[in-house]
């Protein structure tokens, strides 16, 4: 299945129905009056969070949503039927935006968390209703109210326990490849990794997901590259694992640049915890690896206090297992906590 994780939409609810003027004809009934139902009120557009959907693909094939407007009232007080909703289904983690993709509209985080995004319009009223003492034989029916439309972007942002980032070619795709199912592109090229990739990592009886993000490059916050657009994904991880190409001669650089971007980009990513693994160790002698290990932890201390390095070889599988420990202590730490909050958050967002 491909992976989309932005559409624009349209959405429109139904119309109301128009009320009916009608009076009672029956035979040896001398004074029938008004007897003109109301019309229906027009389906509604309605957004669903589904957990069983991790792309936006469905909107590139379908992007107008129209609900059906209301019937017309009839005679005999006979209100018009109501049109019929439509339901959209999407991922969870889906931001609905206004057409300035900017003004969020919902936050879509909660399996079966439901919102009108556009309310169907009233049915008119009949002629029966303006009946009175004065008017006994009213020949006024209200036309139905239009429905609402406008224009949404949908924007999904994955949401995973752990982020996996860094520069191209540091070994993102086959770290995820050695410790999940997921069969990420590999190539000995930059940008082998064109959309986002989640796998399934276990782990001494433990489980979290992964997401591997495209490279970052100097910029990337300011739409440079690959990365820029995929950045809004790790805003959802829990933790990041930041990897560090080992045999480049100066990884303390190559950390910066990454952080530098984490940082320009906000939205709390670089007070994220986080763990920086020294990948393809097993291209490097103990020597090498305990000074650019050294290296990396004194760099880290100042930009991302708490940050633990780890070397590895994702080829190889060294340190691999100690990496994915110290991600699960993180995650089992971060469900601990979010466990107390969740069911009140679920409870307002299903309100």
């Amino acid at each position: 299945m491909k992976f989309l994780d932005q559409a624009k939409i349209f959405v429109q609810s139904g119309d109301g129905g128009a009320g009916c003027v009608g009076f009672r004809r029956e035979k040896f009934i001398e004074y029938g009056g008004p007897d003109g139902g109301d019309g229906g009120r027009g389906g509604s557009v309605i957004v669903v969070a589904k957990a069983n959907l991790n792309t936006l693909i469905d909107f590139r094939y379908q992007q107008h949503f129209k609900a059906q407007r209301g019937g017309h009232g009839a005679g005999q007080q006979r209100s018009g039927a109501k049109g019929n909703d439509i339901v959209i289904q999407v991922p969870i983690g889906t931001q609905i935006l206004e057409d300035d993709n900017e003004t969020l509209v919902a936050d879509m985080t909660v399996e079966g968390q439901t919102l009108v995004l556009a309310k169907g319009g009233d049915g008119g009223y009949g002629n029966v209703h303006f009946k009175s003492s004065t008017n006994q034989a009213p020949k006024r029916a209200d036309p139905g109210w239009p429905g609402e439309e406008r224009w949404l972007w949908l924007r999904l942002k994955l949401i995973a326990d752990i982020g996996l980032i860094g520069l191209p070619n540091a070994g993102k795709s086959t770290f995820l490849a050695a410790t999940s199912h997921a069969r990420p592109k590999i190539a000995d090229y930059p940008f082998t990794t064109l959309k986002p990739q989640l796998g399934v990592v276990g782990v001494d009886q433990s489980e979290f997901v992964v997401a591997d993000l495209p490279g970052l490059i100097e910029g990337a916050a300011d739409g440079r590259g690959l990365g820029h657009r995929f950045l809004g994904h790790a805003e959802r991880c829990g933790a990041i694992l930041h990897l560090v190409d080992g045999t480049q001669d100066d990884v303390v650089e190559a950390y910066k640049t990454v952080r530098a971007e984490l940082e320009a980009y906000a939205h709390g990513l670089e007070d994220k915890p986080e763990i920086i693994g020294l990948n393809k160790i097993d291209a490097l002698d103990a020597k090498t690896i305990k000074k650019k290990s050294t290296a990396l932890a004194r760099a880290a201390k100042k930009l991302s206090p708490g940050a633990l390095v780890l070397p590895l070889s994702g080829v190889a599988g060294t340190g691999v297992t100690e990496v994915l420990r110290a991600l699960a202590k993180i995650v089992r730490k971060r469900r601990a906590a979010d466990g107390q909050k969740g069911t009140k958050k679920k409870a307002e967002a299903l309100a």
